[in-house]
């Protein structure tokens, strides 16, 4: 008996032993998981792990750093011209990690593809600096006309295993970027950007989607269809292949080939930037840098503004005589139609009436461009108003 006993337990303590635990699909990743993948990406990179304060000394030259109330230490750049938004001067490629953005700036390999982007009303764009490196963090819109993206916002993290398929809450139009089609895969994209004020119609011709997974221990972002591309951008997209440089700088486009640097970044919980700013000074300090580092007159300064606020009414019109004409074509097109005349009557006066809210809906966006550029233009007379009552006061009394 006691032999048969000392058996049944032995099978026990053995059968429990190979017991392990299946996670079910919806249980979150630990922290264990998400460190255990950041260690998978270093393996994969060129040798030199850094931490995150290597963000902040090298991103000091080219912007502020201030503290902000909700996510720490965030960086505000200078230099970027009128009306720049995140992820609006340079373009777009497909590679093997899907859309890639390859920036203009020097600095660009940073805050595109590590952190966040958020919007503050008070100083603009800001960045959030994060340890996990991304072809691109933002979310797609796309039509039969537009393409669009926005930047993701802070508190918006990538999950292994999960990734980001939806945002939490709905964006803001105005953060959206939209261009026409034709023109999103030209190496200028930045010319044909359209006005904020054009989101107004758009937002509603177009479909938001947000897709950043991983594969293959890479985080991809695919976000639209390289075939929906290919048909609204007229032209056939090539993949080009992503590979890591040494240095930090501008990437590299050779033959099907892009270098990027993307050094693998780990936590400082103790790391701050050198020089902190004020938030309430940041605002002023950026308006002047912004004409000191171009190296450009106030006098200057205002006429290349008036001139860029030109091209934005230009796009504006273009792509709004572009809609009209889209609506002319599909009632040209019910005409010719083997429907009933009632039938074409009837599919005619919808496109007529279609028109005439359109045409509505260009008027108050024309009218909200206007204002902006009203209101920027009395921003800078109150700028120059107040140096030379500055200038006046420091002049000493006449004899």
């Amino acid at each position: 008996m006691r032999k048969l006993i000392f058996i049944v337990l032995f099978a026990l303590v053995f059968i429990a032993g190979c017991i392990i635990y299946a996670p079910q699909p919806y249980d979150e990743p630990s922290p264990q998981r998400e460190n255990y993948y950041q260690d998978e990406y270093a393996g994969e990179s060129y040798e030199g792990t850094r931490d995150s304060s290597y963000f902040y000394n090298y991103l000091s030259p080219y912007g502020y750093w201030t503290s902000h109330i909700k996510y720490g230490y965030v960086w505000i750049p200078y230099s970027t011209g009128y009306g720049w938004r995140p992820y609006s001067q340079g373009r777009w490629m497909w590679t093997d990690f899907g859309w890639t953005w390859i920036s203009d700036f020097e600095w660009g390999w940073a805050p595109f593809h590590y952190g966040r982007w958020g919007w503050d009303d008070y100083t603009g764009w800001y960045w959030e600096p994060g340890t996990q490196w991304g072809p691109a963090w933002v979310t797609w819109r796309r039509g039969s006309t537009y393409l669009g993206w926005a930047p993701i916002p802070p508190g918006v993290i990538f999950v292994s295993g999960t990734g980001i398929r939806s945002l939490p809450n709905r964006l803001p139009d105005s953060l959206w970027i939209f261009v026409e089609g034709r023109y999103f895969y030209n190496t200028h994209l930045n010319k044909y950007v359209l006005p904020r004020e054009r989101n107004l119609t758009i937002i509603n011709y177009t479909v938001q989607k947000t897709n950043i997974v991983m594969r293959e221990r890479l985080i991809i972002n695919n976000g639209i269809d390289i075939n929906h591309v290919n048909g609204i951008s007229r032209q056939r997209v090539t993949k080009h292949r992503l590979a890591n440089s040494a240095n930090a700088g501008k990437a590299k486009i050779d033959r099907g080939r892009i270098e990027i640097f993307k050094p693998v970044i780990s936590k400082n919980e103790t790391a701050s930037p050198k020089t902190l700013i004020d938030r309430n000074k940041v605002k002023e300090k950026i308006y002047r840098e912004k004409i000191r580092k171009s190296g450009v007159s106030e006098a200057e300064w205002a006429v290349q503004k008036k001139q860029a606020q030109e091209r934005e009414l230009e796009v504006m019109e273009k792509s709004q005589k572009m809609e009209i004409l889209e609506i002319k074509k599909k009632i040209e097109v019910e005409k010719r139609s083997d429907h009933s005349i009632a039938e074409k009557n009837k599919v005619e006066k919808k496109y007529k009436e279609k028109s005439v809210k359109l045409k509505e809906q260009h008027k108050k966006e024309k009218s909200r461009l206007k204002q902006r550029h009203e209101k920027e233009k009395t921003k800078v007379n109150k700028k120059k108003v107040k140096k030379e009552v500055k200038k006046q006061v420091s002049l000493p009394p006449e004899l």
